[in-house]
């Protein structure tokens, strides 16, 4: 069963209404003006506003965005890649993301960092998503953090995880589906869906085995192709039985995704 938590996303959610969600890439500066500028080519009745965290290049802080977002009234939500992060780290930052009122968390293990990133870097890959989710979770439940210690009042977050639809074999990606759904997770957010065909075949087997009761899957579509081939596969997406939400994919092209929105008729 799903947390309900005070965020709109959550609300949209429990209501049965089509969540509409869009990422937004921190500056590669430290400048907070440019973070608001970002949020005005957003559209204002998004239901989260996912902040990547280190996505493909060394960013501004995931953390000081969403918080710069939320203190704007924006539904943010913090995106957490266990690549670079040990368990510590991730609590230190998942408790300051709820004090300053981020109210969604999005885990991720994260492309390893020889991919482009930053290969000198070392990575840490301490926990993965799923564990990451699950202790999201067991702090939420039992107030208890990695190391058994008491946290007080409890935090109280919607959290999310990713789901690859065009993960080979099928099995491998609903045993995962399946892992992220134990450990809790609230809702999923699909790898951009390229193949419609590939992906409704993935959806039938998701509800075939009941999953989609379980968590709610937002499909992803991504603009880089093109508005009018996003604006379509959002348009198609919406209407595939156990779609919950359409996530644009900005990749940076933030105003692009205002530009789907309106074109699929999202709004």
């Amino acid at each position: 069963a799903m947390t309900t938590t005070k965020s709109r996303l959550g609300q949209t959610l429990s209501a049965g209404r089509l969540a509409v969600t869009a990422e937004c890439l921190p500056p590669l500066s430290g400048d907070a003006g440019a973070v608001k500028k970002l949020a005005a080519l957003l559209p204002a009745r998004l239901d989260a506003v996912v902040v990547a965290d280190n996505c493909g290049q060394i960013a501004g802080s995931a953390l000081a965005c969403a918080a710069i977002l939320a203190a704007e009234g924006r539904p943010a939500v913090l995106s957490m890649v266990t690549r670079d992060r040990n368990r510590i780290a991730l609590e230190n930052d998942a408790l300051g993301a709820a004090a300053l009122g981020i109210d969604t968390v999005f885990c991720i293990s994260g492309d390893h960092q020889s991919l482009g990133i930053c290969p000198q870097a070392a990575g840490v890959f301490d926990i993965d998503s799923i564990q990451f989710t699950q202790a999201l979770k067991k702090m939420m439940r039992d107030g208890h953090g990695f190391n058994g210690h008491t946290i007080d009042p409890l935090p109280e977050w919607l959290v999310g995880a990713a789901a690859h639809p065009y993960q080979q074999p099928m099995e491998l990606s609903l045993l995962r589906l399946r892992k992220k759904i134990a450990a809790g997770a609230d809702f999923l957010l699909t790898q951009a869906v390229s193949d419609l065909a590939g992906f409704t075949r993935w959806m039938d087997a998701v509800r075939e085995a009941g999953l989609d009761q379980k968590v709610a899957i937002l499909a992803s579509v991504q603009p880089s192709q093109g508005v009018a081939i996003a604006a379509e596969m959002a348009a198609a997406l919406k209407s595939v039985p156990g779609v919950r939400g359409i996530h644009i994919l900005s990749g940076g092209c933030e105003a692009l995704a205002a530009e789907v929105i309106e074109k699929a008729g999202l709004v």
